[in-house]
């Protein structure tokens, strides 16, 4: 049944991604930065596809007539809503993709057809053909001897319908993916560039000889990727290992239905009609575009340019500051048994965490190290510390959750890399992914344990680190580090229902508590007072525990960067909530839980967003903030992105977004906080600092 105050998920993703290519279209971006946006943009949907649309045309298969709790919509209706809402969005990014191109041409930047080449030019793309793709190319017929293919999952291709003698046949080149996305043609005057596949559609005609070429075109197929260990498909034998689980799971993703056909042209009907009955595919799962399918060659043209123009066409160079209020030349340990320490990505640097990491396992008087994974980097300093730690005697223990959707193989790596140092390594659970942001470092000072706890909000990955905004503590709180102790011991025997003091965990303790803080503030009627930072909003306990928080009078702000289920505004339900939502340069990652004003205020920070599989089917941590300092950090970064006008769009209640308000003031909050680290960094270091009579005192009755 549909509720007036509630959208569907997948509408409100799409309505988050039109936002992205906004961002694409924005006269006030860089223009190199924009076409980044678009590339984000086609890179958001193709994923879209493969999970969203896919888990529906399952659902449409299993349970044809369940309706979905926030819309009311069967599976089928919301494909359908699905295929007319991305329609307009195909010719808003071609628009975008060619307005763009027209603009980069006016600094010589140009993306050339075929017909545009000069003849030097068209000799070069004559010569790279033979020497480098005719080789690899792998071309076929079908006929009664040649099987009509499998095509590979978002691999672009060259289709054409051919005439042999006095019948037609289909041919179809695969794009190899060993070849670049473009290939610069050598120019004395600025940056000329051809597609690969506009090459290989070019000489199409050269690779089927013998052959009539009737049409031509590039197209790609997009495949249902929404695959899970669980699935019965992948039921395997208790003692098989479950890396090679996870192996046979990332084949079977490539071979999955299509949900998606792209063309580069609109095709004559025997074409098209050939390829929607082999694929198979309806018409609304098929979509024309002039703009180029794939734009990941968006993130390397900037390195082709000279540095002045580079400069003029993307952001301003901005690298991770040294973190406020940490001193380089000082044990981290040292300064964490002082204060509490709260980093803020990419704003800061993670260099700090690092460092405790590496410290950590120098020092003889550590005595382990537990931490939960859920992506890292290609390239990761924080696995080699802890192979490093290992490797001189200490325990170390990694929770790491191969089934990270689409980082899978790389974890896979990982893990192997971390089991071949010496550490113990777990993959989680059957039924629930770890999806908690945790380490515990546990050492033996004087007789007596302690503790260090890091609780973050956003992946150990020192790549996204300098690309998502995300929040991580560090803290020495006994109480804590308690909760730490038994989580980690629960996750190593299969506990889920555990209970914890300090930390509030997923899928025991957090939703619980997240209604019973509502509760609270629900009470309190016009004087309750909410406050969230999260990615998604999709669990419809918490969003009608909302409404009732609103119906009482509570006032509720909330900064959701995607899907929102909830609709603010709707008189009599959901009039004393407000959403906004920024996209900017940053991916905005991190969770904030706000309850409460002054004093009294409750604050968390957390992994989790406020979504159905966060709070009820992975492992996730809320740890409160205590520290004076760190609190009020993450006041001045809400208050911030609430009062920005510049990149925030506010959700209206029918689901649109419209520019946020604001007074007369500018205010980016992205921006602002680059400026505020850069003003931090560019200030004397702290000096080294000494515990007094009272600090000391205090930290013993916490201990």
């Amino acid at each position: 049944m549909s509720r007036i105050y509630t959208q569907n998920r997948e509408l409100s993703w799409l309505a988050f991604n039109r936002r992205v290519l906004a961002e694409a279209a924005d006269e006030s971006v860089p223009l190199l930065e924009r076409l980044k946006f678009a590339a984000i943009f086609t890179s958001n949907l193709d994923e879209f596809f493969m999970i969203r649309v896919g888990s529906l045309f399952d659902l449409m298969g299993v349970e044809p007539e369940r309706r979905d709790s926030r819309s009311g919509m069967t599976a089928a209706e919301q494909l359908e809503a699905i295929y007319s809402a991305v329609r307009p969005l195909y010719r808003e990014r071609e628009a975008v993709c060619l307005g763009l191109e027209r603009l980069l041409r006016r600094y010589k930047i140009c993306r050339l057809g075929w017909d545009e080449l000069t003849d030097k030019e068209r000799k070069f793309c004559q010569r790279y053909f033979k020497s480098e793709m005719e080789p690899i190319l792998s071309p076929q017929i079908v006929d009664t001897h040649h099987p009509f293919p499998h095509l590979k999952n978002n691999v672009l291709h060259v289709g054409a319908w051919l005439k042999y003698r006095s019948r037609d046949v289909f041919g179809v080149i695969p794009l190899p993916e060993a070849l670049p996305a473009v290939l610069f043609l050598p120019s004395e005057e600025g940056l000329r560039y051809i597609h690969t596949e506009e090459l290989l559609c070019r000489q199409a005609g050269n690779v089927f000889t013998g052959y009539e070429l009737k049409a031509k075109c590039v197209f790609r197929v997009t495949r249902n990727a929404d695959i899970t260990p669980e699935d019965e498909a992948f039921d395997l034998d208790e003692n098989e290992d479950f890396r090679k689980k996870m192996r046979k799971m990332l084949r079977a993703r490539t071979r999955l239905a299509p949900v998606r056909l792209e063309l580069s042209e609109r095709m004559g009907g025997d074409f098209l009609d050939y390829l929607k009955k082999r694929l198979p595919i309806d018409d609304g799962q098929i979509y024309y575009t002039s703009a180029p399918l794939r734009l990941d060659y968006a993130f390397s043209l900037a390195a082709k340019l000279p540095e002045e123009l580079r400069r003029s066409l993307t952001y301003p160079e901005f690298r991770p500051c040294r973190a406020a209020g940490i001193r380089a030349g000082e044990s981290m340990m040292r300064q964490i048994g002082r204060a509490d320490r709260l980093l803020s990505f990419p704003f800061e640097s993670m260099d700090p965490f690092l460092r405790l990491l590496r410290e950590a396992g120098e020092d003889p008087d550590v005595i382990s190290i537990k931490i939960t994974i859920y992506r890292l980097a290609s390239r990761a300093k924080l696995v080699e510390y802890l192979c490093a730690a290992a490797e001189r005697g200490k325990d170390v223990t990694v929770f790491i959750e191969l089934r990270a959707r689409f980082d899978e193989q790389n974890n896979i790596d990982w893990s192997e890399r971390l089991e071949d140092a010496g550490c113990t390594v777990f993959y989680g659970f059957e039924n629930y992914k770890i999806h908690s942001k945790l380490c515990l470092i546990t050492r033996r000072e004087r007789g007596q344990i302690k503790y260090i706890t890091q609780v973050g909000t956003g992946n150990y990955n020192e790549k996204t680190a300098a690309q998502y905004t995300d929040l991580s503590l560090m803290t020495a709180d006994p109480d804590i580090g308690r909760d730490a102790v038994e989580l980690f011991k629960n996750l190593s025997i299969g506990e889920l229902d555990g209970e914890y003091g300090r930390l509030l965990v997923a899928p025991r303790s957090l939703k619980r508590t997240l209604l019973k803080l509502m509760d609270e503030q629900i009470a309190r009627g016009p004087l309750g007072r909410m406050r969230f930072k999260v990615n998604s909003v999709t669990d419809m306990d918490i969003i009608e525990k909302l409404r009732e928080a609103s119906r009482a009078g509570v006032r509720i702000d909330m900064i959701v960067r995607g899907i929102c289920c909830i609709l603010p505004g709707i008189p009599g339900e959901t009039d004393n909530i407000r959403v906004v939502s920024i996209v900017g340069r940053f991916l905005e990652h991190s969770r904030i839980y706000c309850f409460g004003e002054g004093e009294g205020e409750k604050l968390y920070i957390s992994s989790a967003d406020f979504m159905t599989r966060n709070t009820q089917r992975r492992v996730e941590t809320a740890c409160p903030i205590y520290d004076a300092g760190a609190r009020a950090r993450l006041r001045r970064i809400m208050e911030l992105c609430l009062s920005d006008n510049v990149k925030a769009r506010e959700l209206r209640p029918d689901g649109s977004y419209a520019p946020a308000r604001g007074g007369a003031e500018r205010v980016d909050a992205q921006q602002l906080q680059m400026d505020r680290a850069l003003a931090a960094e560019a200030a004397p270091e702290p000096p080294a600092g000494r515990e007094g009579p009272i600090s000391r005192l205090i930290k013993r009755l916490k201990s």
